[in-house]
């Protein structure tokens, strides 16, 4: 079968699901119903009525229905997705701990758990308990031995190189943003900012992936993917929001090829030894090197190795002995005095792979 690429499918997902192919998806991000269990209407100190979620679709006649149909989608979903592929799944304290233990049962392996802290939540209103100021996703892998796509080094770069945490302030979504129907409402009641699932998909996944979304809606998935170059499959049975969807998919214009690289990943680099930037002359033989302070040094040898008063051996290894540490990364560690600056080894690294175009 080929794939829908790119495509809203109408219809129940307990339906669709079985007629895709087996590990032909990348990644899944779902947002199903979160089994509110409102009782009655709620109202502000004002006695105005909240929009609140009240729609036959988050209806559940008791727990059991509620995970009977969630093992039944995401059994689905992990039965589609490549060997490496991973899911997220968002939810409240209404249904993420049963979302989680579902999960678990069915062979997904649990990566993170990340809490969407919103800058701007609903108050609650009658005072009886904290202010639900967060929602929860959660980010698993097919299985344990899966080795899903994780932009680490992407992501720490465009986090002022500090590694991304797993608490994440998004405001809710408001404003243009917020989809209304002809009747000026809006358009789904849980509809989701687009810069979360842009983070999403910036956190796992490539360009070219295959997104599915089994609960499309009114296509915050499909936007966030056309517009990074990512294929998505919508799955949504309410015909209005099938129509907003469309409608907004339409108008998404796709970002251009080298806007939406992704920061190439370290262990993906071509191995390059110290013995070749001595070879290509970026440094020399009897050449000093310098720790970051300056305070250390090393003197380099035709073969290629170091030497530090008792200690010889690669970069790494004597990096290790002047410092009494276990390890040692050399090409960070040591640098060249240029000019009166110091230059770390790995910016003469980067320079070869371009000369001999392994980067």
């Amino acid at each position: 079968m080929t794939l829908p690429l790119n495509q809203i499918l109408s219809g129940d997902c307990l339906e669709i699901l079985p007629t895709l192919p087996k590990g032909s998806v990348d990644l899944v991000f779902a947002d199903p119903p979160y089994n509110l269990q409102l009782g009655g209407g709620l109202t502000r100190p004002d006695h105005s009525t909240v929009d609140g979620v009240d729609d036959a679709w988050d209806q559940f006649e008791d727990f059991k229905a509620y995970d009977d149909f969630c093992r039944a989608w995401l059994k689905e979903c992990r039965r589609i997705l490549k060997p490496d592929g991973a899911i997220w799944v968002i939810g409240s304290y209404h249904n993420v701990f049963r979302l989680g233990a579902i999960l678990q049962d069915l062979g997904f392996w649990i990566l993170n758990d990340v809490v969407w802290r919103k800058t701007n939540p609903m108050p609650n209103f009658r005072g009886r308990r904290l202010q639900n100021a967060h929602e929860t996703l959660i980010w698993a892998a097919r299985s344990k031995d899966s080795r899903p796509t994780f932009n680490y080094e992407a992501l720490k770069a465009a986090n002022e190189d500090v590694q991304m945490r797993s608490d994440w302030l998004f405001p809710i979504c408001s404003g243009g943003e917020r989809l209304k129907d002809s009747k000026g409402k809006k358009a789904h009641p849980t509809q989701k900012p687009e810069a979360l699932l842009n983070r999403v998909l910036n956190v796992s996944s490539r360009p070219g992936d295959v997104v599915l979304d089994p609960f499309f809606g009114v296509g915050t998935t499909g936007a966030a993917a056309k517009r990074i170059g990512r294929n998505y499959i919508g799955i949504e049975r309410e015909t209005g929001y099938l129509k907003v969807a469309a409608e907004r998919l339409k108008a998404v214009q796709p970002l251009d090829a080298e806007a939406i690289e992704i920061l190439k990943p370290k262990r993906e680099e071509a191995r390059v030894p110290f013995a070749t930037i001595l070879e290509q002359g970026h440094v020399r033989a009897g050449a000093t090197l310098y720790c970051p302070k300056g305070d250390r040094t090393a003197r380099v040898r035709a073969d290629g190795t170091l030497k530090a008063g008792d200690n010889e051996g690669s970069i790494h290894r004597v990096g290790a002995a002047v410092q009494h540490a276990p390890t040692c990364n050399g090409w960070t560690f040591w640098h060249v005095k240029e000019r009166g600056k110091l230059v770390p080894l790995d910016h003469y690294r980067r320079r070869v792979r371009a000369e001999l175009g392994l980067s």
